[in-house]
């Protein structure tokens, strides 16, 4: 008995509040959000709310969902979380094709530019694929169990993408490590050769993004992290080309009043041919776009877009790659007390586009409710209501900061508590076997 309720305060004390996430069809047919188990999907053509089918067999999130993606192409969109369920849908009917059960809770998700596999890491940081057939066809795929193929050691994996080119899958990690891996052909093989590491952060890395030399056709590799840096790199051989100090621009400061220490960068979505770079941080009330250069190899501040009148602490971003809006979702997941639906605020920069920075001052502006895509239908879809009281919006800000602030930070226990712990970890069984 004192073990279960030992078990009961640990799993108490680590269901932290989980930040909304937003995603985005590339070509825009419609938009995801997930705050806590919800998953809401609003159709963007047919201006309606999605109805999604589970023919899985395994029932719908139970717990906060940590990961979404959609697919190159749109076709698939993963949702994954600390329910230990990846669910993979096909976006023409919102059907789920197959759930894949994961031994640890799930905190990031990756689909091949083909379609073929879908990859997860879990919070001890090990690296799954699963290879999806018949994904296309609309089929319900039977429910496979992933391989592993790779593993940070123990530290949590916080952001997980395939290359472009589908060659390699990168992975960034807690202990401010980027691994750039060499994706096997057979997946059960492993992932074994490592083509390099990125290695500049001081602090965790937080989110990954590519962008593209339009010129050239070569890609690079964006990364902010909990230095409040964003960080360029040449991932095919780790070099680093330059470094971004969010914090040290004097706009943070000056305007918002914000301190050094909550300047974490969260989040990051690029422009298509990466001139234009948006940047979510831990307690900017808006969004920090970047310039940058990729013929130079540069980042710059353009500016900081406010949202007027409203706290508003964006927890994910998203854009299509054919659409000049930039997507922004602030929420966080209800705590285990309340019974309400988890709060989320959906806001749309319009102006994201592929621009100087001149033009980016004019054009880039934040719409008002009543001009986004859906409208009413669906902020009632994505938020929950179509109206949020400023009391219910100041409370879910200061829940994000709490939220963001705690999501990446490592958790100090007391010696006493460390063996208990440590009491599922694989070595340990093994010791027990013995």
């Amino acid at each position: 008995m004192e073990e279960t309720n030992m078990d009961d305060c640990e799993h108490n004390r680590e269901s932290e509040v989980a930040p909304a996430l937003i995603a985005v069809h590339p070509t825009q047919k419609s938009v995801a959000v997930a705050v806590g188990s919800n998953l809401r999907v609003f159709n963007l053509q047919e201006g309606c709310s999605v109805s999604l089918v589970d023919n899985s067999g395994v029932h719908m999130h139970k717990d906060s969902i940590r990961a979404i993606q959609y697919g190159a192409e749109g076709k698939l969109f993963v949702s994954a979380g600390d329910d230990k369920l990846v669910k993979i849908w096909v976006t023409d009917s919102w059907r789920c094709i197959s759930s894949v059960s994961s031994e640890k809770r799930v905190t990031a998700v990756a689909i091949s530019n083909d379609g073929r596999f879908v990859s997860f890491a879990d919070k001890f940081g090990v690296i799954y694929a699963v290879e999806i057939e018949g994904s296309h066809e609309n089929q319900s795929v039977p429910n496979k169990k992933a391989v592993p193929i790779l593993a940070h050691y123990c530290s949590i994996i916080t952001s997980l993408e395939f290359s472009p080119d589908g060659r390699y899958i990168i992975s960034a990690d807690r202990d401010f490590k980027i691994r750039v891996s060499v994706f096997p052909e057979k997946p059960s093989d492993g992932a074994h050769e490592i083509q390099s590491f990125c290695l500049g952060h001081s602090e965790f890395v937080s989110c990954l993004a590519f962008i593209c030399n339009q010129d050239s056709q070569q890609w690079y590799l964006l990364s902010g992290g909990g230095d409040s840096t964003v960080r360029l790199w040449d991932f095919t051989c780790g070099s680093l080309l330059d470094t971004c100090h969010v914090g040290e621009t004097g706009l943070l400061q000056s305007k918002e009043g914000i301190d050094d220490r909550l300047l974490a960068v969260t989040d990051l979505c690029a422009t298509p041919w990466g001139s234009l770079i948006a940047v979510a941080i831990q307690s900017l009330a808006g969004v920090m776009l970047l310039s940058c250069n990729l013929s130079a190899k540069s980042l710059h501040v353009a500016r900081v877009v406010p949202i007027p009148g409203e706290t508003f602490i964006p927890t994910s971003l998203a854009a299509a790659s054919s659409s000049n809006q930039l997507w922004m979702v602030m929420g966080a997941s209800t705590l285990c007390t309340s019974h309400s639906a988890p709060l989320a605020c959906v806001k749309v920069l319009n102006g994201f586009c592929e621009s100087n920075q001149d033009s980016v001052e004019h054009e880039a502006r934040v719409l008002e409710d009543k001009d986004l895509p859906g409208s009413e239908q669906l902020l009632q879809t994505l938020q929950g209501s179509s109206f949020i009281e400023k009391d219910a919006l100041s409370a879910a800000a200061e829940a994000v900061k709490t939220a963001m602030c705690n999501l990446l930070i490592k958790k100090q226990y007391p010696s006493e508590n460390r063996e208990f712990r440590k009491r599922g970890r694989n070595d340990k069984r093994v010791d027990k076997k013995k």
